[in-house]
């Protein structure tokens, strides 16, 4: 069976059109107008196998708050529906990821009640980059947390981000969504010995 979704969601603020294969061999070919939230998602699906494609746009004029926090709503509402009723699945999962100077935990659970708790102790200051044609960008890590928010929201999943220590925010960003990467992998792969047994001894999630 496969499991795919695909998820629109058109605002005044944000159009986004996704397609998600849990199954996937990580390959992310989502146009995404904001670099470094591209590179993050790209290794979000590099770890954890899931493919991605798509492309998403809003109101950058504005900030970068309004497209990252809803493509979180819709990554997190592409797994929600890509898992159906969750039958058969492992629901939850754990992962510490070591990156450089920094290191990254993450759990998350699929239990159908959503709960966001990021410890991410980022700094709060933009990162800036320059762009081939010479154009400088930045990324708002303040938004970090808003995406995360938007996936548990969406997926309607529990989900702990923490950092245990570090010093670079782009390394604990990275390590975070390779961390949360892996948990989710671990989360959602079927479990051979649950016999596609919804995973909640209420019977359903």
């Amino acid at each position: 069976m496969e499991r795919k979704a695909q998820i629109e969601r058109i605002t005044g603020e944000t159009q986004i059109r996704i397609e998600l294969n849990l199954d996937g061999t990580g390959k992310c070919t989502l146009k995404n107008p904001i670099g470094f939230f591209d590179h993050m998602l790209k290794s979000f699906c590099k770890h954890g196998m899931f493919d991605l494609s798509g492309e998403i746009s809003g109101d950058l004029e504005v900030d970068q708050h309004h497209l990252i926090e809803d493509m979180g709503i819709a990554l997190g509402s592409a797994f929600a529906k890509a898992l159906g009723n969750c039958a058969g699945i492992y629901r939850s999962g754990f992962f510490i990821y070591p990156m450089d100077e920094s290191l990254l935990q993450a759990s998350v659970d699929f239990g159908g009640r959503p709960f966001c708790v990021c410890n991410g102790q980022l700094t709060n200051i933009p990162l800036v980059s320059v762009s081939a044609s010479g154009k400088e960008a930045s990324f708002q890590t303040d938004c970090f947390d808003d995406f995360w928010q938007g996936f548990a929201n969406g997926a309607k999943c529990n989900i702990h981000l923490d950092t245990i220590r570090g010093r670079s925010d782009h390394h604990k960003m990275e390590g975070l969504f390779k961390a949360a990467a892996r948990a989710i992998r671990q989360a959602v792969e079927i479990d051979a010995r649950r016999n596609g047994e919804i995973p909640s001894t209420k019977g359903v999630i």
